[in-house]
């Protein structure tokens, strides 16, 4: 007979660890509000620059902001929006991160 092998806990897998957790997170929301002094196209080219979005896309949200008065432009992490909130306000836009409802 063999030696007898010690008993393990099962490893439990830390990506699937990481988005739960990752899942029950509150999301946040990055704002962009409309301004009378910034020229459409910097604000298609400050999106393009602080999200990478596709010229298309960048022009969408530039259209709502401009219409609509504002425009959710990123949702995720409070962190990473807090991030993209700061950037985006250094860039010369009025930007505020709040909840996701």
């Amino acid at each position: 007979m063999g030696a007898a092998q010690p008993l393990t806990a099962p490893r439990v897998d830390e990506t699937l660890k990481t988005e739960t957790a990752r899942s029950t997170q509150r999301l946040w929301n990055v704002i962009v509000w409309n301004d009378p002094v910034t020229p459409m196209s910097v604000v298609v080219v400050i999106f393009r620059k602080i999200f990478g979005y596709s010229n298309n896309k960048c022009t969408q949200l530039m259209l709502t902001v401009h219409h609509q008065g504002r425009a959710v432009v990123w949702s995720g992490a409070q962190e990473r929006a807090e991030d993209y909130g700061v950037k985006l306000q250094v860039a010369g836009l009025s930007a505020t991160v709040e909840p996701a409802s």
